[in-house]
């Protein structure tokens, strides 16, 4: 028996909802693997527990997470009774430095079920592998006078380990995919990082000789995500610009509530977290109209982490084979609930695993 234990965080508002659909999609396929058991721990860590504790997850809270296999996360933040750069630092983002989840992937592809807004999609099917630990959200900064003097200084670090860390891993992912990898970069507008970052880029390529490459600058990028997304594959990105480009993968599928993320923990000595992309909601928490697929397609991206690839296919395309069926949640068109989506998720798994 393969059993795996995960921490569960369902987090704020939409994240209690979705979650727990989720997991039960999970228990469904370890029910069909037959060789596979989840174990769940659920922490109430959020801006709940801030306002009860002063903090958003307790003085030994990434003690008590490092021993787990994995970390499903759900959403943070409520900004009407915390600010959100005090509940994304006390808790996700604290997490993602402290346990060293260097990698951040974000899939987004043309999904059956679903209008883009895009008049030819083309069946794009990308990944942006975003640095995640350091770039333009690093901490080193900071501000100094008040009034018409006052002034902010936010410096971006780009270390060649680090960054040459995420193209490493954008080159070995395109191996599995359709080999391409394209760079985003700013290096006619910025002066030192991305010079720097097209110079590193330029080297680990060498190393790829079977991958080919691009390079375009973010702006156009941006508006290529647009116009032609059919022709990436995997695209490596810093901090900044690959938080902006995924959110246009977002966009362009139809609805950035589906987007799923990952962040990957390279050294094995901390856990992975996995996450949807949208954020909490409070506006319709409770209405049990959330859609549940950001949160299932980020229990597919753990399978994969864990080595079930097959499983983890046959689960997206089983989402969006219901999807395609018009089972959906309204915000993408359809009339089901959170339940009912994640239901028919789960009884159309059990009969397409027991057919093959």
């Amino acid at each position: 028996m393969k059993k795996l234990e995960i921490a569960v965080i369902p987090g704020d508002g939409i994240g209690k909802e979705v979650v727990p659909v989720a997991t039960k999609v999970l228990d469904t396929i370890a029910e069909i693997h037959g060789g596979l058991k989840f174990e769940y721990q659920e922490f109430p860590w959020s801006c709940d527990y801030y306002m009860e504790h002063g903090k958003m997850m307790p003085d030994d809270g990434l003690d008590i997470l490092k021993n787990f296999d994995a970390i499903f996360l759900g959403a943070i933040g409520n900004p009407q009774i915390v600010p959100d750069h005090v509940s994304l630092w006390g808790l996700l983002i604290k997490i993602r430095r402290e346990f060293e989840q260097s990698i951040n992937i974000r899939p987004a592809k043309f999904f059956k079920g679903l209008k883009s807004p895009l008049i030819n999609p083309n069946d794009f099917d990308l990944i942006v592998v975003r640095e995640n630990s350091e770039g333009e959200y690093s901490e080193v900064g900071g501000r100094i006078h008040r009034g018409e003097d006052e002034l902010a200084i936010q410096n971006a670090i780009f270390t060649k380990k680090g960054t040459e860390r995420a193209m490493r891993y954008a080159f070995e992912l395109a191996k599995q995919r359709r080999g391409h990898v394209t760079s985003a970069t700013k290096s006619n507008g910025i002066f030192h990082s991305m010079p720097f970052w097209d110079e590193v880029f330029n080297e680990v390529k060498k190393d790829y000789a079977d991958i080919q490459t691009a390079s375009y600058h973010i702006d156009a990028l941006a508006a290529f995500f647009v116009t032609r997304p059919q022709i990436f594959d995997v695209i490596v990105a810093s901090n900044l610009f690959g938080d902006i480009l995924t959110d246009i993968g977002g966009a362009i599928m139809g609805s950035i509530g589906i987007a799923p993320a990952a962040n990957i923990n390279l050294n094995g000595k901390y856990p992975s977290m996995f996450e949807p992309v949208h954020g909490s909601a409070p506006d319709i928490y409770g209405k049990g109209i959330a859609n549940p697929i950001g949160q299932i397609w980020t229990a597919k991206m753990m399978l994969d982490h864990f080595g079930e690839y097959e499983l983890g296919q046959k689960l997206l395309d089983v989402v969006e084979e219901v999807t395609n069926d018009g089972i959906k949640t309204p915000d993408i068109g359809g009339t089901a609930s959170t339940m009912e989506v994640g239901d028919a998720i789960c009884s159309r798994m059990k009969k397409v695993c027991s057919v093959s």
